[in-house]
């Protein structure tokens, strides 16, 4: 096995929609803002190449939107998908299954692109795309809050062409465990992967960015912010006994990062790249 860090895009949201109730005094710290009261954020992927699988985690929001829609995300930086992958040695139609942690469009934009005709049609043609069963019923039935977050052209292109399987439970069949959290959305996947004796979980909305590992830094995005509360506090409890490294994907500073027990909770220990901390 071999993991790759894949870059799509960095882009900007709102610093109060990302902290919620914290004040701006103190989330600065970590996560700077613009003039404009926005954070620098990332839409990092992993891919992983495991013998005659190679899985991608995360598309980010690819480019098929509007320029209206993408002015709304201030859009920086020159990283790509398709770059990205070709740093890697690989190709999108290499990409054997695409695993969506859930469906908001700066995690599946970009399983669905618009082809010469201007339809839609899924951006990995031979690849599965996974999603937990509850979260795609939650995400085609969406409700008032969140509906914003779940585009129709990213999620239901990908039943219609058939590459869809639904995962039931807290497995999957791709040789990783998932774990499963609710508070962000409803049945979000974290994947955790044991890589050369070390246990990688990808932190997706759960732990966005380093400036998030206090507990009562939660999104203003979550939909069960108090269930977040109890789901952070366990993983980190864990995570931070049993040594797992987190995989950020939307940290733009901090990519791959170690955690420490201090008096004031769970921060961060050290950060890395993937290739650094591996020695690649």
């Amino acid at each position: 096995m071999r993991l790759h860090s894949i870059e799509t895009g960095n882009f900007k949201l709102d610093g109060g929609a990302m902290f919620g109730v914290v004040p701006r005094a103190l989330w600065e710290r970590t996560n700077p803002p613009d003039h404009d009261n926005r954070i620098k954020m990332a839409a990092r992927s992993l891919l992983i190449e495991d013998r005659n699988r190679l899985i991608l985690i995360d598309t980010g929001m690819g480019n098929k939107q509007s320029e209206k829609f993408f002015s709304h995300y201030a859009l920086w930086g020159n990283h790509d998908l398709d770059t990205s992958l070709k740093k890697a040695g690989f190709h999108r139609d290499d990409i054997t299954d695409v695993v969506l942690t859930h469906l908001h469009f700066d995690h599946c934009g970009g399983a669905i692109r618009r082809n010469k005709n201007g339809s839609y049609e899924p951006a990995f043609r031979n690849a599965r795309f996974w999603s937990h069963k509850d979260h795609w019923n939650w995400a085609t039935n969406p409700n008032p809050r969140e509906k914003a977050s779940f585009l129709a052209e990213n999620i239901l292109p990908i039943e219609e062409s058939g590459q869809l399987n639904l995962i039931e439970g807290d497995a999957i069949p791709l040789g990783f465990d998932i774990l499963l959290m609710n508070g962000h959305t409803e049945k979000q996947i974290l994947p955790k992967i044991v890589y050369k004796d070390k246990t990688i979980v990808f932190a997706a909305d759960l732990i966005p960015t380093v400036g998030h590992l206090p507990i009562p830094y939660v999104m203003g995005y979550d939909t069960r912010p108090l269930l977040t509360l109890e789901e952070k506090a366990a993983f980190l409890d864990l995570a931070t006994k049993e040594n797992y490294l987190l995989f950020l994907e939307h940290d733009a500073e901090n990519e791959l990062i170690s955690l420490k027990q201090t008096d004031k909770g769970v921060r961060l220990d050290e950060s890395f790249t993937l290739d650094s901390y591996f020695h690649i």
